[in-house]
């Protein structure tokens, strides 16, 4: 198998509050103890490089997620960082991606982490309708969302994601393209824009809101031709952007990413397997014992197209080869399949149709 790009995921566990819709490793601030959580981020990256599991190779890309890591305190920050700068090798051209929320950051922390190294952000936005944001348990008025973003851009951040969600209980077109309007107003380099599911052990899937189906896909045909004639042309089934997200394509393209805190999860390629590195969800536990699980990947071939088929512009033959470490003959009859329903097409590329990237589970289905 040819070695594909690595990246750097980093977990930050803590919000300022659980929102109803969330299902991530996320969970309410309490205390300060962002210092020792992050020297036990560290101790997990030397436990993993103490494994020679990414044989000295260039880190390309680093994504801090959470939670929200715009919370972190200045100071704990810039001891990841200084560690993360003895412990790898940083590629020339690295993208550094911090995620902050409105009412979770100010102008002060945007300056030190744009000192630190971090080169983009992404802003968890999710609408600009102060009624649709209290609803959905955000701490953030629409007013905090754009002086958020501006405040940003004032501190020389040149590519910022703006995240927003539509499908809202009660949301009607008209307010969703508001919505959209207003982000592109703001001019980020990248939209994230997907619709709310209701996921399983949330407080929505408790007490679901009533969501309507039809006015969600009114809402996506409208906003997604709003957005390319805005100039951001999709090229993932909820990206927008001229600037892709290194970080996120090499997901998709099914790259080789550490992932280190507390449940965060890797995918690393060696000489004659792939394996997924797994650590508690626990911050405490995670602090205290700092253990990793690792396992086999056994279903490659599904999860390169699990990833891939997000794309619009699909895969290269030659990728999946390489990734995998497989032939195209091991999804022969599955693709043929795909390609008889009118879901796929190849033109150089193997690509997801119009009818495919609208019934996209279906699509990927069919090649578990």
């Amino acid at each position: 198998m040819t070695l594909p790009p690595l990246s750097l995921y980093i977990h930050y566990p803590w919000c300022v509050k659980k929102c109803p819709y969330c299902d991530f490793n996320s969970h309410q601030q309490q205390g300060d103890n962002d210092k020792a959580y992050m020297q036990a981020v560290l101790a997990d990256l030397d436990n993993q490089l103490q494994e020679n599991l990414v044989q000295n190779r260039e880190i390309q890309t680093i994504f801090i997620g959470g939670g929200t890591p715009s919370l972190c305190a200045i100071d704990a920050m810039e001891e990841l960082f200084l560690g993360l700068q003895e412990r790898l090798v940083f590629a020339k051209d690295i993208e550094i991606t911090l995620e902050a929320n409105p009412g979770a950051s100010d102008k002060e922390k945007f300056s030190a982490f744009r000192a630190m190294g971090v080169n983009r952000l992404s802003i968890g936005v999710q609408s600009f309708n102060d009624t649709h944001l209290q609803n959905l348990g955000r701490i953030h008025s629409a007013q905090q969302a754009v002086e958020t973003v501006q405040g940003a851009q004032a501190c020389g951040f040149d590519n910022i994601n703006i995240d927003l969600m539509f499908g809202f209980e009660n949301q009607s077109v008209a307010e969703c393209l508001s919505d959209v309007k207003q982000a592109i107003a703001l001019n980020p380099a990248h939209l994230s824009f997907y619709q709310l599911t209701i996921e399983p052990n949330t407080f929505f899937a408790k007490y679901p809101p009533t969501l309507s189906q039809e006015t969600n896909w009114e809402i996506q045909e409208q906003a997604h031709q709003l957005l390319v004639q805005a100039g951001f042309p999709q090229y993932e089934i909820s990206a927008f952007s001229q600037r892709p997200a290194k970080h996120n394509v090499n997901y998709w393209q099914f790259g080789d990413y550490l992932g280190i805190g507390a449940g965060a999860h890797g995918k690393i390629t060696l000489d004659d397997e792939i394996i997924r590195t797994l650590q508690s969800k626990s911050p405490v536990d995670f602090m205290q014992n700092n253990q990793h699980k690792t396992t086999p990947i056994t279903q490659s071939s599904f999860e390169f197209m699990l990833n891939a088929l997000r794309l619009k512009a699909g895969f290269a033959p030659d990728l999946f080869v390489q990734r995998t470490g497989l032939t195209l003959d091991n999804i022969k009859e599955p693709l043929q399949k795909a390609f008889e329903l009118g879901l796929l097409e190849q033109k150089g590329n193997i690509r997801a149709t119009e009818k495919g990237f609208d019934f996209l589970n279906d699509l990927q289905q069919i090649f578990l």
